[in-house]
């Protein structure tokens, strides 16, 4: 893989962090409300609520206060939280590695469904069995996230008690087992969005010229469906599957919210709530960063798949 193709990559993400970086500014100062009245109360005075304003720096011109929050971004100085009144940094440095694990571990639950099925109803196509695959997770796609965490944390949690009903763990086993329901809940959504598109690859892949003729040469069909047709057909869910870490992670807001899960997406509730601007734009930036990142990962692994990539 060329160096080149990828500080390409690299310097794409310059422009689309300042982007965000003005974005999240402006809006996080068009809510509702502001950070002193939300700190206050409803029984504080005019006067206070300015007086608390004028600490914050709030009182300034836009332009000044995002003068002075880029050059505090540029020396890695995110701000105190408003209503923590400790550092944002530090919160998130807390916070991001619960929401990192619950990603991952739900994106790694919907490719282990989406890959076996899927690869299923290609090579069962229009019987009742692909029928019944695409049936159920047009059902689960159709369904907000939310729903399925509460149908989830009733019967699962609530009902059978098989899992706990909130909470990080302690561990890798502790959070594989406290996290099992809230990344079920992501990966069944995930898997649903993979399985049509890697189905469709996988039925166009079988009947490639190539395909037909390593059948010919008499290769086992074991060795067919990983080294030719699946390496081909995971092309466009690789991609796919990229583009949707951000809809994972925007997932996670309302999951862990759900599941009282100590993450940045309850992190990021908790600041818009309180109107906790240092805490909203740091969570903001973090998750543009994850995911240019991921972006720029699927990116090369497009590549390795396709060293045709590289020349586009």
């Amino acid at each position: 893989m060329h160096s080149n193709y990828v500080l390409k990559r690299l310097l794409q993400i310059i422009p689309t962090f300042l982007a965000v970086m003005l974005v999240v500014f402006l809006l996080v100062r068009l809510l509702p409300g502001d950070p002193a009245s939300a700190i206050l109360g409803d029984r504080a005075t005019a006067d206070i609520v300015e007086r608390t304003n004028r600490q914050l720096g709030l009182d300034q011109p836009l332009p000044t206060q995002f003068a002075l929050f880029v050059w505090n971004l540029l020396q890695g100085n995110l701000g105190d939280s408003i209503s923590l009144k400790v550092p944002v940094l530090r919160l998130i440095g807390e916070r991001l590695p619960v929401t990192l694990f619950l990603t991952v571990y739900a994106a790694a639950l919907g490719l282990l469904l989406a890959v076996p099925l899927a690869v299923l109803a290609a090579v069962r196509r229009n019987t009742w069995v692909d029928a019944l695959i695409r049936g159920v997770f047009q059902v689960g796609l159709s369904l907000p996230v939310f729903y399925v965490a509460l149908q989830l944390l009733t019967l699962l949690g609530a009902r059978l008690g098989w899992f706990p009903i909130g909470g990080y763990g302690s561990g890798t086993l502790g959070h594989l087992y406290h996290l099992f329901l809230p990344a079920l809940t992501l990966g069944l959504n995930l898997a649903a969005v993979l399985v049509r598109t890697l189905r469709s690859s996988v039925i166009e892949v079988i009947t490639a010229e190539y395909v037909e003729f390593a059948r010919a040469k008499g290769l086992r069909p074991r060795l067919i469906m990983t080294r030719h047709v699946l390496r081909n057909a995971l092309i466009p869910t690789v991609t796919l599957l990229g583009l949707n870490i951000g809809a994972l992670i925007g997932g996670a807001v309302i999951t862990e919210t759900v599941f009282a899960i100590p993450g940045v997406g309850r992190l990021m509730v908790d600041a818009i709530f309180g109107r906790d601007y240092p805490v909203i734009q740091g969570l903001t930036l973090t998750f543009a960063v994850i995911v240019s990142l991921v972006f720029l990962l699927t990116d090369l692994i497009h590549a390795r798949l396709d060293p045709r990539t590289e020349l586009s």
